[in-house]
This record gives structure tokens, C-alpha cells and sequence, in this order.
């Protein structure tokens, strides 16, 4: 008796932690749905219509227009197509408007090409090496598990472009042009990730069977040249070397320079030093007036993980209107999918009230947005101009994107000031913006990560 009182008290709490909805509940849940006028109309509305047409604000159109106190001197939109590459365009996008006045031209624009092409190569060598360094742990082990779930991908940010044009220099696009892979990256990634998963199989095999180092490494090495063959294929061979003409605002005709990609980086950035700028983040998940760091979370296997000081959003924007008010764009991500009206390229909180066709409060602050994983950076693109008001006070933002003339006006984003405290989270700014406190910080140890937090 003593025995079967105790299993009943074990067994109790399973119970109790997850019940089915029985028919008793579910008969007061569908009572609950009341068909009166209103949800009836709804249900057919929602059941002929796209959601967002019938959330759509109406009283909010043409509230926002695209005129700034302060803009950045830009020219010409950029396309990434159908990549995840908006990080490394833009990245270049913001050193564009440097490169057209270097060359006196009306526009200018970076090879993304070239870059990507060395980014997934460097990103399967650091993924390999990975492998080799966790040969030891289960196959299910959550690092393990982590590395395996995505060798290379389009993605990145701020970093991986610094580490990437240090070592690899800079080429103007007409150097290595787009080609349909690079523009429509889905299946080549694919097919490398498949190759990239088969060869960490090998390795840690190898690893396990007490390999030596040089013979790892060489193996590793053997297996990067198939990588390299399928990116060459895909994206054609980077160059090394390559000549360079171009005509001048009044037409005039420059004679060809022959650069390599590192003197080419020289001649447009001069004194410029990538490491001159710092990554500001807007976290309230997390503690303000902190460095952090997230756990190899890099491309390049020498280069710096991504690494940043959290904010409020309040400071951030000090620094971003200095440097916009100084003819200097910003690296910046968003969550641009919230409330982006995009025909009309307005971000706005009150774009759309979803509230208002189901009845239904939508409750949920930043913080607890990026701690569900229901909000978090998902685009990044040049910030170029902002409106402020007889106090300095911002009003609205804009973005510069890299998805083509036809889309946002012009391809530009204009963003309300409160959808920046709601959306944005991180910034890009020139050291020289930023006050020494932050910097001060910057500069500390930072607070490591993980690689799988929320917010990356």
C-alpha cells in the first residue's frame, strides 16, 4: 500500500504538467466564439484577403514623407536578389559614396562577388576546423549538433566584412561581376553544405583514430580544394590581380590602372582603418553599458568574433546623428519585416493593427520579443538621414537598401523614430561619433555568449 502511494505521488506531477483538452473544455472554447456581425464579416474577409491588407492602417498613410534635415551624400541602389547577403552590400554601400568622390565619378559599386566567394571559402575552413576541435564530444552533443545544423550560409555582419576585406582587399564590381549563383545562392549552398557535412564526418572519424595533426590538417586541406572548385564554378576564380578604367563625372575617360585587391582597397579607403569603427547594440534582454562577445561567431578562423557594446537606444542615436550630420553612412540591422509597408518604403509601428481584425491584444515589449524569439535582427542596410526637430530631437530615420530601385521609394526605407526603439538593434559607427565612456567599454573583456543566444 506504502509502495502504491508512492508511485501515485511520483507519477502525480507528470500528470499534472501536460493534460489533453478534453471535450468538456473544448465544448467552452468553442461556446467562446461568438459569432455575432462583426467576426462573421471578419471570418470572410480573412478567408478571401491577405492579412496585412486588412490590417492596414488607413488613417497612417501618408502621414511619413522622405524629406531629412540631414542626409548622406549617396547615389545608386544596390540588389542583392535572391542572397542573404545584405550584411557584406551593406558594408560596401557605406564606403560607395567615398569610392565615387575618390574617382570623381557619379556612382560607384564594390564587387559583393568577390567577397562572398571568399566568405564561404573561409567560412568551410573555419567549420571544418570546428569539427576537428569538438571530434572528441557525441555527435549529439549541442555544439556538435550547432556546427552541423548550417556549415556555410549568406549570412553575416559588420565583422565578417572587416575580416574579410583585411585579408582579401576590395575589387570593383566590373573586376568579378554577379553571377546567376551569387545572385541565387540557395542550391549552391546547399550542395557545399552537403559535401562540407560529408568531409566532417571523415574528419572526425579520422580525429578518433588518433590522426596526427599534420595529417589532419593536410586531409583538411585536400578537402578545401573541393570547396574551392565548387565556388570557382559557381562564382568564377577571384582575381589577383586586374586592370581598372573608368569615366569621370564630365565623361572623361581615365586610363586603366593595374591594381590587386589589396592595393585597389588602399587607393579607395586611404587612411581609413576598419577597426576604427565599433558595433553598438540595442539589447534590453540584456544589461546595458556591457561588452559582449559571441562565441566564434566569425567567418575567418584568425579574424575577431562579432563582439559589440549594448545600449540604450537614446545614446545610439546621439552618435548616428553626429555621423550622418558629418556626411557619414552607418551600418545598421533591423527586424524590417515588423510593420514595413513596403510599396510605399515606410516603417512605422501603427502601419498595421492586427489588434483590430482579431480582436485580439498583441502585448508583447522588446525585451520579451527577442527572449521568445518572436523579434530579432533580420536585414541590415546603410543608415544615411534622419529628421529632427527645433531641439535636435530625431523624428524619422532612412535606410539605404540593397533590394533594387523598385522596391521602397526608390529603394530607400523610411523608418518612424519610435519604430527605431521598437526594431533596431544594431549600429556601426566611426570611433570618432562615439564619447570615451562607450569606447572605454569597448575596450574592456567582453562578456562571452553563446552562438546559439536569441538574438544571433
Amino acid at each position: 500500500m506504502k509502495q502504491w502511494i508512492l508511485l501515485m505521488g511520483l507519477a502525480l506531477p507528470f500528470f499534472v504538467a501536460g493534460q489533453s483538452i478534453d471535450d468538456i473544455e473544448l465544448a467552452k472554447i468553442r461556446a467562446g466564439f461568438e459569432k455575432d456581425n462583426y467576426t462573421t464579416g471578419m471570418q470572410n474577409a480573412l478567408s478571401s484577403n491577405e492579412i496585412t491588407k486588412l490590417a492596414w492602417s488607413r488613417e497612417n498613410e501618408g502621414l511619413t514623407d522622405h524629406y531629412f534635415t540631414y542626409r548622406v551624400d549617396v547615389s545608386g541602389i544596390t540588389n542583392q536578389k535572391k542572397s542573404g547577403r545584405c550584411w557584406l552590400f551593406t558594408s560596401l554601400n557605406i564606403f560607395r559614396p567615398m569610392a565615387a568622390e575618390h574617382f570623381n565619378t557619379k556612382s560607384f559599386e564594390f564587387s559583393e562577388n568577390y567577397l562572398y566567394f571568399w566568405d564561404l571559402f573561409e567560412k568551410a575552413n573555419l567549420f571544418l576546423n570546428n569539427i576537428v576541435a569538438t571530434a572528441d564530444r557525441g555527435i549529439d552533443d549541442e555544439k556538435v549538433r550547432w556546427y552541423f545544423r548550417s556549415p556555410v550560409d549568406d549570412g553575416g555582419q559588420w565583422i565578417n566584412f572587416v575580416n574579410l576585406a583585411n585579408k582579401y582587399g576590395l575589387v570593383p564590381r566590373e573586376a568579378m561581376e554577379e553571377t546567376f549563383s551569387s545572385e541565387n545562392t540557395s542550391w549552391m549552398t546547399k550542395l557545399i553544405n552537403r559535401k562540407l557535412r560529408e568531409q566532417a564526418l571523415q574528419l572526425r572519424e579520422l580525429k578518433n583514430a588518433g590522426t596526427s595533426d599534420k595529417q589532419m590538417e593536410a586531409t583538411k586541406v585536400d578537402m578545401l580544394s573541393t570547396i574551392y572548385r565548387m565556388l570557382a564554378l559557381n562564382l568564377g576564380e577571384p582575381p589577383t590581380e586586374f586592370n581598372y578604367r573608368y569615366k569621370t563625372k564630365d565623361a572623361q575617360l581615365v586610363a586603366a590602372k593595374t591594381f590587386t585587391p589589396k592595393s585597389f582597397m588602399k587607393e579607395v579607403l586611404g587612411e581609413v582603418q576598419l577597426s576604427d569603427y565599433v558595433m553598438l547594440m540595442n539589447d534590453p534582454s540584456r544589461p546595458f553599458w556591457k561588452h559582449y562577445e559571441i562565441e566564434n561567431y566569425r567567418n575567418v578562423q584568425e579574424g575577431e568574433n562579432w563582439h559589440y557594446v549594448n545600449l540604450p537606444n537614446e545614446v545610439i542615436k546621439g552618435f548616428c546623428i553626429e555621423s550622418i550630420k558629418n556626411n557619414e553612412a552607418m551600418y545598421a540591422s533591423c527586424d524590417v519585416g515588423k510593420q514595413l509597408r513596403r510599396d510605399f518604403g515606410v516603417l512605422d509601428v501603427d502601419n498595421f493593427n492586427y489588434e483590430a481584425v482579431y480582436d485580439v491584444p498583441f502585448g508583447m515589449d522588446k525585451k520579451q520579443r527577442i527572449q521568445s524569439r518572436e523579434s530579432g535582427s533580420s536585414h541590415g542596410m546603410a543608415l544615411i538621414a534622419v529628421e529632427v526637430d527645433e531641439k535636435e530631437q530625431p523624428l524619422k530615420w532612412q535606410f539605404e537598401n540593397s533590394w533594387g530601385e523598385q522596391a521602397g521609394e526608390k529603394g530607400y526605407l523610411t523608418f518612424t523614430d519610435e519604430w527605431f526603439n521598437e526594431y533596431m538593434f544594431r549600429m556601426v559607427v566611426h570611433k570618432k561619433f562615439v564619447n570615451q565612456k562607450v569606447l572605454d567599454i569597448y575596450n574592456e573583456k567582453a562578456t562571452m555568449l553563446p552562438p546559439w543566444d536569441p538574438m544571433f
